[in-house]
């Protein structure tokens, strides 16, 4: 069972010594390794590196498309109430979550109506209309601008949300009933 030189036409008696033969006569037909050590450990860093980033711009891909909105339990809340029913300025989310839990403190379960204007385009008088809709249910809804929201009005009661683009009075009436 020998072996035969494919240049050369030689016998040989093993393939070791085939191997042998072609490195010695015909090294130009050897397979050489065509990366140094130097470079091996190049090539691997950079596709650590390519691994790293890749992961990298995937997590912040992720977080990106995370939707932002008001949260719907009382995980954290405080027994705290806001100043007022109708809100200028953002309600602080331990006291949103309190809201949702009863109103001022006692009573019924809160109903909280968020809205964004800086990143969602509001119509002259949306604000007021909002305002207006609240003071139908002095008892246990509130209005309170939520900035960076993923959604120009949220409706959110205890585990509940409902996301509008417009205001829709049957509709946020429906919510709150």
């Amino acid at each position: 069972m020998g072996s035969t030189c494919e240049r050369c036409n030689r016998e040989f008696g093993s393939n070791e010594a085939l191997q042998m033969h072609n490195q010695s006569k015909h090294s130009e037909s050897v397979k050489k390794n065509q990366f140094s050590p130097k470079q091996k450990r190049r090539i691997k860093n950079c596709a650590y590196i390519m691994v790293a980033l890749g992961i990298i711009v995937g997590a912040f891909f992720i977080a990106s498309n995370i939707k932002t909105l008001p949260p719907k339990d009382m995980q954290g809340h405080i027994e705290q109430s806001p100043p007022s029913h109708i809100m200028k300025t953002p309600m602080p989310i331990a006291i949103h979550k309190h809201m949702l839990e009863h109103a001022d403190g006692e009573g019924r379960p809160g109903v909280i109506i968020n809205y964004n204007c800086e990143d969602y385009v509001c119509e002259e008088g949306f604000i007021e209309e909002l305002e207006r809709f609240a003071v139908k249910y002095p008892e246990h809804v509130y209005i309170a601008p939520f900035p960076r929201m993923d959604a120009k009005i949220a409706l959110t009661k205890l585990n509940q949300q409902k996301i509008l683009e417009e205001y829709d009075e049957e509709m946020i009436d429906g919510f709150v009933r």
